[in-house]
């Protein structure tokens, strides 16, 4: 409970703080793309499969804010930071360097209580090391659709 609430705090500051490219509009659809993906995989692999789980395997109202106001702060300083005009070779290293930060932060929060609040069931933490680019990559076509789309509506408004 207490690493997840520090890890809460922290993110969001970060992300916030330090944020230079993400307009607010940007920031809406991205906060809540990050809740609407992480409910429907976690809802599938958390609760109907128990792969993994917060705090309990039931429904529990901490769980709840590691659910919405976890991640998309993490998601915020992802794109934020992204090396959009570089090369591949950086790009992909800066994605795999967010991965091995994942890993090492889901690790944390294995640790048992206070600071710990993750489980798992049959979730490995390799499977996140295999997932986690993925969903990084959806993440980043999601946002370059966003701003494809907020590049429409301001041509289409002059």
């Amino acid at each position: 409970m207490i690493g997840l609430l520090i890890a809460i705090i922290v993110f969001n500051l970060i992300a916030f703080r330090t944020n230079t490219t993400l307009t607010l509009n940007q920031i809406l659809h991205i906060w809540t793309f990050t809740i609407a993906s992480q409910q429907t995989f976690d809802l599938l692999i958390e609760f109907k499969y128990e792969g993994y789980w917060y705090f309990g395997k039931e429904v529990e109202w901490m769980g709840l804010l590691a659910h919405t106001i976890l991640i998309p702060p993490v998601n915020m300083m992802f794109l934020n930071w992204y090396p959009f005009k570089k090369k591949l070779r950086h790009k992909t290293r800066y994605i795999v360097i967010w991965v091995i930060a994942i890993l090492i932060y889901e690790t944390i929060t294995l640790l048992p209580k206070p600071w710990g609040y993750f489980h798992y069931g049959w979730w490995k933490l390799w499977y996140a090391a295999i997932v986690d680019p993925i969903l990084l990559l959806i993440l980043l076509n999601y946002y370059k659709w966003i701003r494809k789309a907020e590049n429409k509506l301001l041509i289409k408004d002059k």
